[in-house]
């Protein structure tokens, strides 16, 4: 099958990498051109690959598709320089730095309704979170009552690199919570529905950076599901797990497979309950040994592009309710909220 979709990635570090071999994996996608700020200039790669110092040199280039895979200051406009110019976007998450920033790209985005933009919400493409998603909403369990979630690791550090932009609030725009929880508040949503009433302490007293090191939330939807949320960067051991609670049983998602391999194995615990189980039900558990999340992600967007279908998962839509349900965290804490000047950007 002819490749026909000319791709290019901005940002060219850890994860551009991982996506550039994804990209050439699919039968119908081929990286045709690089960019990231160690470039000195333009050139080629040891294996002929081009690469560019800078983004706009990389949209210069002949390009159906972009993916972004910049920092969280630069991710908005190259996104809409992408959309601008006629290209299909994959954005990484965070979308911006704030809620007003995936508000500029989706009043960018309409003009061009038939151009497709998805954001990296990778977690939703994991089999575990596939699997409950299933069980949940095929009603076998009654409906959600509640959630717990512990997204943690230990520093601001990323696949071992040093931070640096990461704890830079003019850069990243916020710390744990929009870096890594931003997950977590996503899979909430995914599974319990928009949360409006919110509460929260959002701290920064162990790393002291200028950005937050543990955000704990209780949250309540309108349909009555209770959420409660811990986003740390203070986990020594790193650590992923999400209790969902139904009516007739529970799911509990345990580990997750990442480029870390630092959050032990990956599992799905079904628990059925019964009038006579004395709080011990009977239970299944599913160990996942693959991560197919970065493969499936990346066709769903070809599969998007090519059958000019609407975005099902990873919208623009998804990225701002997600992005105003980590502001609201963030202004639930009139303290957070004051020292930052963050009333005007929580919805």
């Amino acid at each position: 099958m002819t490749k026909e979709l000319r791709v290019g990635i901005a940002g060219y570090g850890v994860v551009g990498k991982r996506r550039r071999h994804f990209v050439d994996a699919h039968p119908r996608l081929q990286t045709v051109g690089v960019c990231d700020q160690v470039f000195d200039g333009d050139g080629a790669l040891d294996d002929g690959m081009p690469y560019y110092g800078h983004y706009k040199s990389l949209l210069a280039q002949d390009l159906d598709a972009l993916f972004v895979c910049l920092t969280n200051d630069v991710n908005p406009q190259a996104t809409i320089d992408g959309l601008s110019k006629g290209l299909h976007v994959f954005c990484e998450k965070p979308p911006g730095r704030n809620v007003a920033d995936i508000e500029r790209v989706i009043g960018v985005e309409t003009k061009s309704p038939k151009l497709k933009l998805k954001y990296g919400f990778n977690h939703r493409y994991h089999d575990s979170v596939r699997e409950a998603l299933e069980i949940m909403r095929s009603g076998d369990l009654g409906r959600v009552l509640n959630m717990r979630g512990v997204y943690g690791k230990s520093k601001f550090i990323s696949y071992g690199e040093p931070s640096s932009w990461r704890t830079n609030r003019e850069i990243a725009g916020g710390g744990i919570l929009l870096d890594q929880g931003i997950h977590m508040v996503d899979l909430m949503r995914l599974f319990g529905g928009e949360f409006e009433d919110v509460h929260s302490y959002i701290t920064n007293d162990f790393w002291n950076y200028d950005v937050e090191d543990n955000a704990y939330a209780m949250m309540k939807s309108n349909s009555g599901v209770v959420a409660m949320l811990h986003s740390t960067a203070t986990q020594w051991r790193h650590r992923f797990n999400l209790d969902i609670t139904l009516e007739k049983g529970a799911l509990t998602l345990g580990g997750i497979l990442s480029g870390s391999k630092s959050y032990g194995a990956e599992t799905l615990t079904v628990a059925w309950a019964s009038e006579d189980d004395q709080g011990d039900p009977k239970e299944q558990q599913t160990t996942y040994d693959q991560d197919p999340s970065w493969e499936a992600e990346i066709d769903d967007f070809a599969d998007a592009i090519l059958r000019d279908r609407r975005i099902s998962e990873g919208s623009s839509v998804d990225a701002l309710k997600t992005m105003q349900l980590v502001y609201r965290i963030y202004g639930a804490d009139p303290e957070w909220a004051k020292k930052w000047n963050l009333g005007e950007q929580n919805p």
